[in-house]
C-alpha cells in the first residue's frame, strides 16, 4: 500500500495487478450469482400455488381503489367550483 502513496505516483504493473485483482473478484461474484439466480429458478415447489394469480389480483383491486379515490376528489372538487358559479 505504501507504493500506491509514493509521491511518483505508483507503479504501472502494481495498479495493473491490483486491477487484475479486482477484475477476477467481480467475474468470481458474477459467476456465484448466476449459479445461484439459475438454481433459484430451478427451484418450484410452489408451482402448483395460487399466489402469483392472488397477489396479481390483490394488486388489481388496490389500483382500482386508488383510481376510485381518485375520481372521487376530482368530482369534489367539480362539484366545488359548480357551487361556486
Amino acid at each position: 500500500m505504501e507504493e500506491m502513496a509514493n509521491p511518483n505516483g505508483p507503479r504501472k504493473d502494481l495498479v495493473n495487478s491490483h486491477c487484475s485483482e479486482f477484475m477476477q473478484s467481480v467475474k468470481d461474484i458474477q459467476m456465484t450469482l448466476r449459479e445461484e439466480i439459475k438454481s433459484a429458478c430451478e427451484y418450484r415447489p410452489f408451482e402448483k400455488c395460487d399466489y402469483v394469480p392472488r397477489i396479481s389480483n390483490e394488486i388489481c383491486c388496490k389500483k382500482l381503489e386508488y383510481v376510485i379515490a381518485q375520481l372521487d376528489e376530482m368530482k369534489q372538487t367539480i362539484e366545488g367550483y359548480g357551487d361556486l358559479a
